[in-house]
Order: structure tokens, then sequence, then C-alpha cells
């Protein structure tokens, strides 16, 4: 999910919504997706946010599914998905038809999401992420809701706009 070309013009890159007026956590849920996809530190900070909303075992449970997820779609993806860089308030084409897999998972629309996933990934793998999507939904609602109350140290996912 990483390329390095501009997002504006690339298949996938083209801005869709803005982060500012989707729902807390689904900003949040775009936001870790980008951080995740940085690499070592991106991972380090998505991390930290988990263990900030949940007691360490569960994190390490919802950590390992994001990180599931996010691995079976980079790795099946028919083409290389397209981010927006983290400090964006934009929010591409790829990055929307990931959160609505996720959003559609965790409402328990499975089949609906397993449809979706086919944009991502093709059929083979659909039903498999669609479990893992609604998952991935149902605990990064919940995450937001444990960590909204409570600032983050050094505010490590804190996009400022403008």
């Amino acid at each position: 999910m990483n390329m390095r070309v501009d997002p504006q013009t690339a298949r996938g890159g083209a801005a869709v919504a803005a982060l500012n007026r989707l729902d807390g956590w689904e900003a949040n849920l775009i936001l870790n997706m980008r951080l995740w996809c940085e690499g070592g530190h991106g991972k380090t900070q998505v991390w930290d946010e988990y263990l900030r909303g949940y007691p360490e075992m569960q994190a390490q449970r919802e950590v390992e599914a994001f990180s599931s997820l996010m691995a079976v779609i980079s790795d099946h993806a028919a083409r290389p998905l397209v981010r927006h860089s983290v400090g964006c308030n934009c929010v591409g084409s790829d990055e929307c038809v990931f959160l609505n897999l996720v959003r559609t998972a965790a409402d328990g629309f499975l089949n609906d999401a397993a449809l979706i996933a086919t944009l991502l990934a093709g059929p083979a793998r659909a039903e498999m992420i669609a479990m893992l999507a609604g998952q991935v939904g149902e605990a990064a609602r919940v995450l937001y809701r444990n960590t909204e109350a409570r600032p983050a140290r050094g505010a490590s996912n804190v996009v400022q706009l403008h």
C-alpha cells in the first residue's frame, strides 16, 4: 500500500472525502491505516494507541487482526493501493473503499462487505477479508470511544489541519 506517486493523479488516489467530515472513529481508522503503511514508527504509534484503549492482551489481539487485514489486502490487491500522507485531510478513493468495507462489516452486513472486499483484493479472499474487517471495525469503534477522552501521549495520532 506504499506507493510513491501523486495520489491526486494515481488511480485510487482521487480525493472523495475529508477526514474532518468523517465520524471520529472512521477518521482514526484511516489515520491508523496510513500510519501502519508507513512502517516501523507508524506501526509503533498504532500499537501505542491500542494499548491506551485496551488491556494489553486484548490490544495485542486487536492489533493482530488489524495487521492481518492490512496484510491480506495489500498482498492480494489487484493493483497497489494508494493512500494519502498521514497529515493530509483528504481521503482517497482506495481509502474510502477500505473504510466502507470496515464500516459495512462492523455493522454486520458481511455479504455486502465481502462484495466490497472484491474491489480491493478479488473474490478468492473476500469472505476472510469481510470477517477480519468486521473485527477491525468493532475494535476501531471501541478504541475511539476509549481513547477520545484521554489525550495521546505526544499526540502521536493527531492531524493538524491547515
